[in-house]
């Protein structure tokens, strides 16, 4: 299927570029309802283990386009909400997506664009990315892609990096918890690789289960959260997958789903 700005590339681990590098790949409505009918489709897929997000081209994602964002400030409330919702959209499909999601991110990666960084499982970037909230540059702000940065980044760093619109590196991002790693620009994508390799070795439905699970535990109390978490480990132990792994260990060999 063909998408709008954006390259896919099938198989248990599924890589999606962004495809627009002449407008340094910044979104706009197309965009991201491509992107959130992709990651809805690999959500229905039982079949991937996996997601790398790239950008095509020097730069990951500049934000938004700004001439679309100019045409959305003329809309009425109404359809104006339906237009910013695309962004929830697309980020809310891509955090829901059962598999886990890798992004190695190069370049410039300026607002929305670190929305779809704070939205992903597990962020690389390039050791020279250069990123920033620049929407109150603009006159607006990070309202939308907030729901996935804050949890990120927390309120301290919110208030310097948002009010300021400051332009910081790929240290201060992993410093402050936007991102696991920053690598060479050589090895982004080999290291973007080699973890989707390890998450391969893993058991698909563990993978599932834990992705799934992560979430609603931060959302409940201790009690609850002691309950959900033994239940889904005697559901998982004595799973099919879950004594095959164990007996796997055993026998020093290794398990099927890596074969």
């Amino acid at each position: 299927m063909e998408y709008q700005h954006l390259k896919v590339h099938a198989g248990p681990v599924v890589k999606v570029t962004l495809a627009r590098p002449e407008l340094r790949n910044a979104m706009n409505a197309e965009t991201l309802r491509s992107l959130t009918m992709v990651f809805r489709e690999i959500a229905s897929n039982s079949a991937a283990r996996a997601v790398i997000v790239t950008g095509g081209g020097k730069d990951f994602c500049a934000g938004a386009d700004i001439n679309w964002m100019k045409e959305s400030g003329k809309l009425s409330p109404e359809d104006g909400k339906k237009d910013a919702r695309l962004l929830a959209e697309m980020l809310q499909a891509v955090d829901e997506c059962p598999v886990p999601v890798i992004v190695a991110a190069q370049g410039n990666v300026f607002g929305g664009g670190l929305g779809l960084v704070a939205a992903c499982d597990i962020a690389l970037l390039a050791e020279d990315a250069k990123l920033a909230f620049s929407e109150c540059r603009l006159g607006i702000m990070p309202a939308v892609i907030s729901s996935w940065v804050l949890p990120k980044i927390g309120a301290a760093n919110a208030r310097r990096y948002y009010f300021t619109a400051e332009v910081f590196g790929a240290k201060e991002a992993v410093a402050m918890g936007l991102a696991h790693e920053a690598v060479s620009p050589e090895e982004l994508y080999a290291k973007a690789d080699a973890i989707a390799a390890s998450i391969l070795k893993c058991g698909p439905n563990a993978i599932r289960a834990a992705k799934a699970l992560l979430p609603r535990l931060e959302r409940l109390g201790l009690h609850q959260q002691i309950g959900m978490t033994v239940d889904t480990l005697v559901r998982l132990r004595s799973s099919a997958e879950g004594q095959e792994g164990l007996a796997a260990f055993l026998e020093k060999r290794a398990p099927e789903w890596t074969r």
